[in-house]
């Protein structure tokens, strides 16, 4: 279904992942193989969407799990080229689930859309008994042709959640997202949106933040940042490899670890962690516990995240370090 507003035009991106899949066997939801379906044949495959005006894109057909650069710029440049259009009054994008939460935040504070971009996905592939991706991508669409919609955010199972908020928390059930302390932004019940809290933060002026967008299109490679975690036993040799070791992709630029409890880390582990800040390596503390932020304190050895997960505060060192 889709709401009573059926003359704003509405753009879909496909992207691949599970809501994309094919299996053998329609009772098999986990031996599929993602981005097979284009996303014409989604679109197709919900009857209620041939009401609404739709321009429908691939930009890509891979599984999320496989995200690269090339595509995250193929797509943010897709993305705001429609959203330069006059007409065009949101974008739904369909994604894997893997890597959805990375994307979903990478667009969102890269862009700051003043126009929805809806990111949605499927647990289950399209050849499933019960697909669920036709329902996903029709609340998707009902988001998107809200008319007080702005920002990025993510629509699955009914629920609506925020680029920054949004985490993958269950490898199998249909709901596998949580919103952690805040909450899912709102639900979507019979094409109708119920809404507990604000929009995401959008651009003061024009539609989205055209020189950040710049900086990552610009981008032959993305600053090189780890993702680490503190736990028993831990010593400090990987961050010493780390430090020591020549890539292709460039001199370690960060270090994002996911600390225990409120962002603790062993000893053994900080030693080196402050031997890498010595040598101009940026290092940031989140916490690994799914729920909950670190609460900084006079003591801490480490800056910390600023509440995000470990997954997205590496994200937003990356485009920090992008900026310099």
């Amino acid at each position: 279904m889709v709401n009573a507003n059926q003359a704003r035009r509405l753009v879909v991106l496909g992207t691949g992942g599970t809501i994309a899949g094919r299996a053998t066997r329609a009772n098999d939801n986990v031996g599929y193989v993602a981005g097979q379906v284009s996303v014409s044949d989604l679109v197709a495959m919900v009857p209620a969407l041939s009401a609404c005006p739709l321009d429908v894109e691939q930009v890509a057909q891979i599984n999320s799990k496989d995200m690269t650069l090339g595509v995250w710029q193929a797509l943010a440049a897709r993305v705001a080229a429609h959203l330069d259009r006059p007409e065009v009054a949101g974008i739904v994008i369909t994604h894997g689930t893997d890597t959805i939460e990375e994307t979903a935040f990478l667009l969102q504070t890269l862009l700051k859309p003043a126009k929805p971009v809806v990111l949605t996905c499927a647990m289950r592939p399209a050849t499933a008994l019960v697909p669920d991706g036709p329902q996903n991508l029709s609340d998707a669409v009902a988001v998107a042709l809200h008319p007080q919609a702005r920002g990025v955010v993510v629509v699955c199972a009914g629920r609506i959640h925020s680029a920054v908020d949004v985490a993958k928390v269950h490898p199998y059930r249909t709901d596998p997202f949580d919103s952690g302390d805040a909450g899912a932004l709102g639900c979507v019940e019979e094409a109708q949106l119920r809404l507990f809290r604000p929009w995401p933060q959008a651009v003061e002026e024009g539609i989205f933040d055209a020189a950040a967008l710049q900086r990552l299109l610009g981008a032959a490679a993305l600053p090189r940042v780890e993702l680490i975690f503190s736990h028993a036993n831990a010593d400090g040799e990987l961050v010493r490899a780390l430090l020591g070791h020549t890539s292709p992709a460039g001199a370690l630029r960060g270090i994002l670890v996911a600390g225990t409890g409120n962002g603790t880390v062993h000893d053994d582990l900080l030693a080196a962690l402050r031997d890498a800040r010595a040598n101009g390596v940026e290092v940031v503390v989140a916490s690994r516990c799914a729920q909950g932020r670190v609460v900084p304190h006079a003591g801490q050895p480490l800056p910390d995240s600023a509440g995000l997960s470990p997954l997205k505060a590496r994200l937003a060192l990356v485009l920090r370090l992008l900026e310099a």
